[in-house]
This record gives structure tokens, sequence and C-alpha cells, in this order.
């Protein structure tokens, strides 16, 4: 789909953080009407569907402050600065999950709210695992426990309204897999 041109006509930085800025942009749409948008510049992500060589799924649950509680969601990651998503995945997987893949398959790419922001999700299924002697250190500031489910357990999780919810770029990513974890 190609992208459909606007003109900018003023632009300003709001917010510079860790990881994320805000803008607000006055914007001639396509269709001539103007109008002001703010969003979050981000950088992007890549996330994992990982599998065992049993048929498990690798999740993690993980504490959440922006909801105040714990969530299910496939490892994930931003992207640090001119890294490529297979990079970051790759790194994310082992820090949050102490396992290693050695298959990988790309599956895609969705943008997660462009309501608001312009992050976009490579998304990426791993199988042939190894579980590392000695899992590398994750991120200081995150809590996460690593949990094993089957599909059915899955489809349980994302269907009910559990005290720990699955994400929906998680869920996004379940369907994206389905096809290629086909028996």
């Amino acid at each position: 789909m190609p992208i459909v041109p606007f003109v900018l006509l003023h632009n300003r930085l709001t917010y510079q953080g860790r990881k994320y800025k805000i803008r607000i942009d006055r914007l001639q749409l396509p269709n001539g009407k103007e109008g002001e948008y703010e969003y979050i510049v981000h950088p992007g992500a890549a996330m994992v569907v990982p599998v065992t060589a049993e048929g498990k799924l690798v999740m993690i649950k993980q504490y959440r402050f922006a909801v105040q509680r714990y969530l299910l969601e496939f490892p994930a990651g931003t992207l640090e600065p001119a890294e490529d998503p297979e990079t970051t995945i790759k790194r994310e997987i082992e820090e949050e999950t102490g396992y290693r893949a050695h298959s990988w398959q790309k599956l895609g790419a969705f943008f997660l709210c462009p309501g608001y922001s312009d992050e976009i999700i490579h998304v990426y299924l791993a199988k042939d695992l190894e579980r590392l002697a000695e899992q590398p250190p994750g991120d200081e500031d995150e809590d996460i426990t690593v949990q094993l489910y089957d599909r059915s357990q899955i489809e349980d999780l994302i269907h009910t309204d559990s005290p720990t919810l699955v994400d929906s770029k998680s869920i996004t990513a379940w369907h994206m897999a389905l096809p290629y974890l086909q028996s």
C-alpha cells in the first residue's frame, strides 16, 4: 500500500525520554484539511513466539507499571539505535527467557497503535530452543518470570478475563504464528 503524502506545516518536540519522544505536528492532509497530531516517536521493536522441542510456548509474566499489573507476553524488546530487529530479538530471548533459538523465521511486522505512535513491531518464530547454562542479565528495571504453556492454554488465556491478561502484541504475534504451528 503506498504511503499517502501530507504537507508538514509545523512540528515540535515536546518530550525527549530515554527511549521515546513525543511530537506534535501540524499537517495538511491529502484532502486539504489541516490538523494537529500528537504522537509517540518509537525506535521500533522485535518480538518472538518461541517454541520448545516439546511444543511448549515460552512466555514471560512481566510487571507493567502503566497498567499496574502483571501481563503475559511473548519476549520482546525495543530496537537499539541502528540495530536490526533480528539482532534485537536474539538478544532479548536470551535475556528474558534463558533460551537460545537455532531456527528463526520472520513472520511479518505490524504497527502497534498507529493512532498515537509510529511503533512498528517485527515478529519472529523461534524453534530448536536450547536452555542456556547461565541466563544473561536482563534489564534491572524488569520483573519477569518465564512460563511455559501449550497451545490450548494460550487460547484459554487469550479468551478469558484472567487476572494476568495476555497483551495485544502477543495476541497478534500468536495469530501470525499459528499457521506455522499446525501439527
